[in-house]
């Protein structure tokens, strides 16, 4: 079987790429109202339906930028230890976007994407780096470029990533399901 021959790590960063799609899921599926949620509660949003998030820079940021760093990670494992990290990192800043950003701001117990960020990305990336100190895996320089990676990654990636594709004539609008739930009349 395929999955017996991966080593831990590699099987991992492939769990890490399935979190990627539970945690998306969870934040534009079900319950789904992420992006109406981000629009309100992070940006005081007028128009939360289309700005500052918008279901393009929602693309983008999901498909162009998560599942490629992550597919990438998974793919290359140990080889590009960097990029492992990185992906990871991102793992790391949904966690505390999750569990504490959104929910100050917005005076919420949960919000779509919790979930998955506490019980999918923490327990990986924990044992993720677990398991890269313990095996004495990553070299100095796999550290920094992939902590910097990391930092690019959630900075520009996904915040400035909303700024600079921001447009409030957008066509690029999500259904009243994608709004918080008091905001869907």
């Amino acid at each position: 079987m395929l999955l017996s021959k991966l080593n831990p790590l590699s099987l991992l960063l492939w769990a890490s790429l399935v979190s990627l799609f539970m945690h998306q899921f969870e934040e534009y599926r079900y319950p789904g109202y992420f992006p109406g949620m981000v629009n309100s509660v992070m940006f005081s949003s007028k128009h939360p339906e289309r700005y500052p998030l918008n279901t393009n820079t929602a693309l983008v940021i999901n498909v162009f930028v998560g599942w490629v760093a992550y597919l990438l990670a998974a793919l290359f494992g140990e080889k590009i230890l960097w990029l492992a990290i990185a992906a990871i990192l991102v793992s790391v800043g949904n966690f505390f976007a999750h569990t504490f950003l959104f929910n100050l701001k917005g005076h919420t117990l949960y919000n779509p994407g919790m979930f998955t960020a506490i019980f999918l990305f923490a327990p990986i990336a924990i044992y993720f780096a677990y398991l890269v100190i313990q095996g004495n895996l990553a070299a100095l320089m796999d550290w920094v470029v992939g902590i910097l990676l990391g930092i690019v990654l959630n900075y520009l990636g996904v915040f400035k990533l909303i700024d600079w594709l921001k447009d409030e004539n957008t066509e690029y609008v999500f259904p009243k399901r994608f709004l918080l739930p008091s905001q869907r009349r």
